[in-house]
């Protein structure tokens, strides 16, 4: 009995094993019919077009490709209509390269243009073409489209009239690129050999409609002079379009905001002394449902840039991020927050799944811990005598404490002293000197005494010629935050670290009990590299920053930093994915002032107000730390 049942079970596994592979046949064929995930939906269609677009310019540029096997691939919009091929191939390629990235990105309108296009060109493959491959490619991109509808439900990003200038010159650019490679790919229908500024004049009357100085045989003017007409035809569409367009301008602080935040910081304001950072103007704001709690943020690049921990009560903190995320996936922002605290970065990565990564540290000098004395601060306080010698002296007042024309003074001198047209900072900068409504922030000077110097008769408080400005704002009712330092290029070197001592000498008489300097971006890795036993990799990654320092000075700040014997208080930057980083850190150099990509705006008026102030913080250029190396 017993082997009869185990024969029949024998018998039963090639069953077994047939219908488990008829079972992963049909889930495979399922998920085929069922197509791809919504989520992948606008990367795979973004991606097509991206290929497309580029295949349709290359069909375009070079006759023979127009006729390969490998452009029936770029048949999902119109590539061919009769004489008029190459242009309509041209100009299709450029605009799915534009329309891709809106695309991938969830963009609304990016979704509208694309379910506008893709059936036109559907009908054009079939009644010039009679290309099925093209109908059918055009139709399964457009049920994907339209099925996933959904997903593509992002808002515009902030924008202005300078898009339009914008788009001008970069597809100009582009289109007299393309213009000479396009006169260059007929080299045996050229009559003579016209050079390099024959055929740049060429393009140029082409873009416009007129025929140029080249001359060919055969039919290959149509070809190229429709080309050129499309293109300079979608140059002058665009920006027509982009110029008359809604404006969508980008978020500001309005005064509603600032009291608000204000508020919070005066109950929470002791936790980060990256908090009054967060009354930037230029900021946009989000706040928690119960208004306990907001977090701060720009939008540079597509990336929605918070920085520092969000501001108010911790117990609030994740209705506020909330809301960050929900903001972010409304634009397809891609989120990111700068120099968080540890214990705000464990709580950014808790309610949203983010990743952390250490950026650098802080250098927090506790005042009751600060002495001139001492081996270890024997450069500094030699230095500091030295100065001190040569005639200079040092007044530490809280802004509110200075008269309107002090204030003027020194507003003038630190516009004077920046040293660059360029703001130089973002979430470790104010942006700005002596307003009402920033009354606790702490101003130290340094003046020359010189009875002939201008002011030595008595004026601006009795002091003699202004040399040296050094920024704080208030950190919680018991700290102040350094902002920035500026100085006068015929001073003598060593005028920050006299002002930052004066500054932590005189703390205890304004009630300041915590001091945060500048921000070491790697410190650590700085700092083990160059210690005995430090490892190949290490030593190669310390080198790199060295070597980078050149430019952003990350090595001099770690060392300025070191020589008041502070506290490291790490600071990390919060990211989705790994991927995004690369595009983060330049949304973060352009929003600190290294990368500027901003247009000239000729027609704009001359501001009488000085322009905003550079961080202290962030690396910085080689004017602000010329002392470090004297």
């Amino acid at each position: 009995m017993s082997a009869t049942v185990d024969g029949d079970k024998s018998a039963l596994v090639p069953n077994r094993v047939a219908n488990g592979e008829t079972s992963r046949v049909m889930i495979r064929v399922r998920r085929v019919l069922r197509g791809p995930r919504p989520e992948a939906v606008p990367a795979l269609v973004g991606s097509a077009c991206t290929l497309v677009g580029l295949i349709d310019i290359a069909a375009g540029v070079f006759p023979r490709f127009r006729h390969s096997r490998m452009h029936t691939l770029a048949e999902v919009l119109p590539g061919a209509l009769g004489p008029f091929a190459a242009a309509l191939s041209l100009s299709t390629g450029v605009l799915l390269l534009l329309l891709a990235h809106g695309i991938k990105r969830h963009k609304r309108r990016a979704w509208r243009a694309a379910v506008v296009l893709l059936p036109a060109g559907a009908v054009a493959q079939f009644v010039y073409r009679h290309s099925v491959l093209g109908v059918v490619v055009s139709l399964g991109l457009l049920a994907l489209l339209l099925r996933h509808r959904s997903e593509f439900a992002a808002l515009p990003d902030p924008r202005s009239r300078w898009r339009a200038l914008a788009n001008f010159i970069v597809l100009s650019a582009g289109s007299l690129s393309l213009g000479l490679v396009i006169v260059s790919a007929h080299p045996g229908r050229i009559i003579g050999n016209p050079g390099l500024t024959d055929r740049l004049e060429h393009v140029m009357y082409g873009l416009v409609g007129f025929e140029g100085p080249v001359d060919w045989t055969g039919n290959v003017p149509w070809t190229v002079g429709y080309s050129l007409g499309a293109l300079g035809l979608l140059t002058a569409v665009t920006t027509i379009y982009l110029a008359f367009r809604p404006e969508h301008p980008a978020a500001r602080l309005t005064a509603d905001d600032e009291r608000r935040l204000r508020a919070l910081l005066a109950a929470h304001g002791r936790r980060d002394s990256l908090g009054h950072f967060a009354l930037r103007r230029d900021k946009g704001v989000v706040f928690s449902p119960s208004g306990k709690a907001a977090v701060c943020y720009r939008v540079v690049s597509g990336v929605m840039l918070a920085s520092g921990d969000p501001i108010g009560d911790v117990e609030a903190w994740p209705g506020a991020i909330e809301r960050f995320m929900d903001e972010a996936k409304a634009h397809s922002w891609t989120p990111a927050v700068m120099g968080c605290s540890e214990t705000g970065g464990e709580v950014w990565t808790r309610e949203t799944g983010l990743d952390a990564l250490e950026l650098g540290d802080e250098a927090v000098v506790d005042v009751a811990d600060f002495s001139l004395t001492g081996r270890a601060m024997r450069n500094v306080r030699q230095m500091v005598k030295r100065i001190e010698r040569n005639g200079y002296e040092t007044r530490v007042r809280r802004a509110r404490d200075l008269t309107a024309d002090e204030l003027e003074r020194i507003r003038r001198a630190a516009a004077d002293w920046r040293g660059t047209d360029t703001e130089r900072g973002f979430s470790m900068a104010l942006g700005r000197i002596g307003d009402p409504a920033d009354g606790d922030a702490v101003i130290a000077t340094a003046h020359k005494a010189d009875e002939h110097a201008p002011g030595g008769d008595g004026n601006h408080g009795g002091y003699g010629d202004l040399k040296a400005i050094i920024h704080f704002v208030p950190w919680g009712y018991d700290g102040m935050s350094l902002e920035l330092m500026r100085r006068d290029r015929s001073a003598d070197p060593g005028m920050n670290e006299l002002l930052i001592v004066a500054a932590l000498q005189a703390a205890p008489a304004l009630g300041v009990e915590r001091v945060s300097l500048n921000f070491a971006m790697f410190r650590s890795a700085l700092a083990r590299g160059e210690k005995i036993g430090a490892g190949p990799v290490l030593r190669l990654w310390r080198g790199l920053l060295v070597f980078l320092s050149r430019w952003f000075q990350i090595e001099s700040l770690y060392k300025f930093n070191a020589k008041f014997r502070p506290r490291w208080e790490p600071r990390f930057v919060v990211f989705r994915n790994t991927r995004d980083l690369p595009r983060i850190g330049f949304a973060a150099m352009q929003a600190e002032g290294f990368v500027n990509l901003s247009l000239p705006r000729p027609f704009a008026r001359r501001r009488t107000a000085p322009a905003p102030r550079p961080c202290a913080h962030f690396p910085r250029p080689a004017e602000h730390h010329e002392a470090h190396a004297a």
